[in-house]
């Protein structure tokens, strides 16, 4: 039984790490994950404003655009309510 709360801790310690420590330089699109679909013009992050280079940060395709994003909590700010942030664009074809 201690084994296994031993490892049940390690795991949560592990997780919040890279959630929040040492793996945090992820959030903030350093790791090059680049989404899938045709690319964005603008490049813009909607939630924030802030301009996001190609094949950088997060991507997410909403209604047959491909949104781009600075960081994951941008992105899931943007998919808690996708309508606040895309309110008057249509798809982009």
């Amino acid at each position: 039984m201690e084994g296994l709360f031993s490892f049940l801790l390690f795991a949560a310690l592990f997780y919040f790490m890279m959630r929040f420590g040492c793996g945090a330089h992820m959030i903030h699109g350093h790791h090059g994950h680049a989404g899938h679909g045709p690319p964005d013009a603008d490049a813009k992050d909607p939630v924030c404003g802030m301009d996001v280079e190609t094949g950088k940060g997060y991507a997410k395709m909403h209604e047959g655009r491909q949104y781009r994003f600075c960081s994951r909590k941008c992105l899931d700010q943007f998919e808690l309510e996708p309508e606040r942030y895309t309110a008057g664009k249509g798809a982009q074809r």
